[in-house]
């Protein structure tokens, strides 16, 4: 208590001193008008508190700003008389000072109250005048790591401490779980050890790369566990939902109502378990290419395939795998084992409208042979990447028809059902965990073969937009934004 006596004592002196310094030369004249020597030691500590008072009340900013124009008056009245008062004069003046004294008593009062209500810890602090501390240990992105070579010879380092006693880097420790009365790899005592934001960051940007599906769908980073979406299938030309007709002058209006559902998301868990040798571990320069890497080409990989054919039980539903998508029939009369410039026409026609500035084609390796003897008269159906058509650079792996190929083994062998796929992405949705990936090292899980086990966990879920195909307004072939090409 004493201590908390001594701190605020100090803050007052320092504010008093501010305040001195900075209290005009008319303000402190008034301080003069009475009789110091009749005040206490309290009235004085009142007067010293009231010149802070601006800082903390509204009433003594009120009354220093009266007694303020007194001053200001009496100035006037002595500067005018030249010393010489005349009895109007003399009387105008005492009658100044009086009210001048009347605004010291009440200021003196207002600063006591003040004072007391501080003491007390009833006066409320202005959040400007407000200081807070934290550590800033865990502002450093990378926890005070120099990269993440760095951090995993830390994490060795645990590793021996664990095995045969002794200290660990106290950097390990920041934001690290809580030690639980289980054994687990999560909290840090159990050798789980958080890994800084700056290299789960790294990790997150290798599994979102050039052939990363996730950035290109209609996607949505929650804080909850699932989301519902409501959705409306029904099409201009349908015979059900909002719809518009002709009227005739005078006529009863056509009432339509909108045929709504609704789509639910529930986010699963995504992991990647990376062990790594005390060999590798120790080598930091491989460390700082390939975990990262490593892990979030893995990450990538379950992703794209969950988007494309996940099965939609404690996985994302796959565009290919639910009712919305079609299969685009061979060419009458096609010979096995071949590709025509025909095939990708017709999946081309199956696009909804809106689609065909969005989609993107995906091919198995094995298809690029077959593709590259592909023309449309005189005109080749494929350009490789690097190819310029009116001044745009094509992506990496080119273009088919105008439209941007990935070259992915997620397509299936050349001449099976789904070696060539033609997607919109926009018309699949996803919901991912506000954060990104979770990450943490643990040294016990394979602690009997020299390892270090890295974990990342992502947290996802996804399903296309529509349930069924798009009926044509004329025609029989429905419409799709997920196409794929039936076996040969």
């Amino acid at each position: 208590m004493k201590r908390s006596y001594l701190a605020a004592a100090l803050v007052v002196a320092v504010l008093i001193g501010a305040a001195v310094l900075a209290v005009p030369e008319s303000q402190a004249l008034a301080y003069t008008l009475t009789d110091p020597s009749a005040w206490g030691s309290g009235a004085m500590l009142a007067i010293g508190a009231a010149m802070t008072a601006p800082i903390t009340s509204k009433t003594i900013r009120a009354l220093q700003a009266k007694k303020t124009k007194d001053v200001e008056a009496m100035r006037a009245l002595s500067d005018a008389a030249a010393g010489a008062f005349s009895a109007e004069d003399q009387a105008k003046y005492d009658g100044l000072k009086a009210q001048i004294e009347a605004f010291n008593a009440s200021i003196a009062r207002e600063a006591e109250l003040i004072a007391e209500e501080a003491q007390l810890g009833m006066l409320e602090v202005p959040d400007a005048a407000r200081i807070s501390m934290h550590d800033r240990a865990e502002d450093d992105p990378k926890r005070g790591f120099c990269n993440f070579g760095e951090y995993a010879q830390a994490i060795i380092g645990a590793s021996i401490a664990a095995r045969n006693g002794g200290a660990i880097d106290l950097r390990l420790t920041i934001g690290a779980a809580a030690p639980t009365t289980f054994g687990s790899e999560g909290p840090g005592p159990d050798g789980g050890f958080a890994v800084p934001p700056q290299f789960s960051m790294d990790i997150f940007t290798h599994a979102l790369g050039e052939d990363s599906l996730l950035p290109l769908t209609d996607s949505d980073e929650i804080t909850g566990n699932s989301m519902v979406y409501p959705k409306d299938e029904t099409t201009p030309w349908g015979t059900d939902g909002l719809r518009a007709y002709w009227q005739s002058e005078a006529s009863a209006a056509t009432q339509t109502k909108p045929k709504l559902s609704t789509t639910t998301l529930r986010l699963y868990k995504l992991m990647a378990l990376v062990p790594l040798t005390d060999e590798l571990l120790a080598d930091t320069n491989a460390l700082n290419s390939y975990v990262p890497k490593k892990v979030g080409q893995s990450i990538m990989w379950k992703m794209n395939e969950a988007i494309l054919w996940g099965l939609g039980n404690g996985t994302p539903q796959g565009a290919f795998q639910g009712n919305a998508a079609v299969v685009q029939a061979k060419d009458s009369g096609q010979a096995t084992l071949t590709l025509t410039a025909l095939n990708l026409a017709n999946m081309m026609s199956r696009l909804p409208p809106g689609s065909f500035g969005k989609a993107v084609w995906m091919m198995n390796n094995n298809v690029l042979p077959a593709l590259f003897t592909l023309t449309l008269g005189n005109y080749p159906i494929y350009l490789p990447g690097g190819a310029a058509v009116g001044g745009i650079q094509m992506n990496p792996y080119g273009s088919v028809l105008g439209r941007p190929l990935m070259v992915t083994q997620h397509a299936k062998s050349f001449t099976s059902q789904g070696d060539v796929m033609l997607m919109d992405p926009t018309y699949y949705r996803t919901i991912t965990k506000t954060g990104g990936m979770q990450n943490a090292v643990s040294v016990h899980l394979y602690f009997d073969a020299d390892a270090t086990a890295f974990r990342t966990t992502f947290r996802m879920d996804g399903q296309p937009k529509i349930v069924n195909p798009i009926n044509p307004a004329n025609g029989s072939t429905t419409l799709s934004p997920f196409v794929q090409l039936a076996a040969r």
